[in-house]
């Protein structure tokens, strides 16, 4: 029972990861931008969750209405402001430019929240949980796994079905020819980019509201994001989410292993998955 225990938080755990993950895979994987802000794009919107929370006395669920659409009209911004004049066949000069952005996000948040950490008050959700044969499975963890797996399905949907996503699909194939069949592409890239983003204004309540936060916790979850991301497979959403799932089975297992082999087990993973299938476990060569 210990190791199927192990499984099952590593399971929700996982969950959490894969919100960071679906996210990037549309920025990475389908856009083939390099996003080195990704994680800090997280610790910010999570630390002004939390200032809002406690200057108006807000719950998550309000914090997260309020995040969603911040995070859209931030990467909107950073996609028409900075991205589209980067996007092409080379990632060298968005993986620069947004890791100038991560230094100035993460000098902007140590000056204005300082180094301490900080969580988002979740209330008695946060202690909640359901007993499944005597393993106790945390509420607010298994709603973090049901989010991620609805989100992971929508923007699958979004992608596969509708003009939109075929008009992105068509982009990141080959910018010029979709430009010359009457897509804007500019525009295209950066609604992609805003729903990106505002995945995770989602990711950030969540991850405020289940640990601590601080200005300097980007760099952890973008390394997160982007393992989990290589072993599902660039450019799938539903490998995305399994890649998550995989790590945080992978960390908790270690962890319960060795208490201090947990990050070092979900690195060890990447790196076989990396070695076994380079292209990810859920995509095509």
């Amino acid at each position: 029972m210990t190791w199927v225990d192990a499984v099952i938080q590593g399971l929700l755990l996982g969950g959490l990861y894969a919100q960071y993950a679906i996210g990037l895979s549309l920025m990475f994987g389908v856009m083939r931008i390099v996003n080195i802000a990704h994680g800090d794009l997280v610790i910010l919107l999570a630390l002004i969750g939390i200032s809002v929370s406690a200057a108006f006395g807000l719950g998550p669920g309000f914090i997260m209405l309020l995040m969603i659409p911040l995070g859209a009209l931030i990467g909107w911004g950073l996609q028409r402001g900075i991205l589209n004049h980067l996007v092409g066949n080379d990632p060298l000069p968005s993986l620069i430019a947004t890791f100038g952005l991560s230094l100035a996000l993460q000098n902007l948040m140590l000056t204005i929240w300082q180094a301490d950490t900080r969580s988002l008050d979740a209330g008695a959700l946060a202690i909640q949980s359901i007993d499944l044969g005597g393993i106790h499975v945390g509420v607010l963890p298994l709603g973090i796994v049901a989010v991620a797996a609805l989100l992971t399905w929508g923007l699958h949907v979004v992608l596969k079905t509708t003009r939109f996503g075929r008009a992105l699909r068509a982009s990141a194939a080959d910018k010029d020819a979709a430009t010359l069949s009457g897509i804007d592409t500019k525009i295209v890239y950066a609604k992609a980019t805003a729903i990106a983003v505002a995945i995770l204004g989602i990711a950030a309540v969540f991850q405020a509201a289940r640990t601590t936060v601080s200005p300097a916790d980007g760099g952890a979850q973008l390394i997160y994001a982007f393992e989990a991301v290589i072993i599902g497979g660039m450019g799938s959403i539903w490998g995305a989410f399994a890649g998550g799932l995989i790590l945080g089975v992978a960390q908790v297992v270690g962890s319960r292993i060795d208490p201090g082999w947990g990050i070092l087990a979900g690195h060890l993973v990447f790196l076989l998955v990396l070695a076994w299938r380079p292209q990810g476990i859920m995509s095509r060569r």
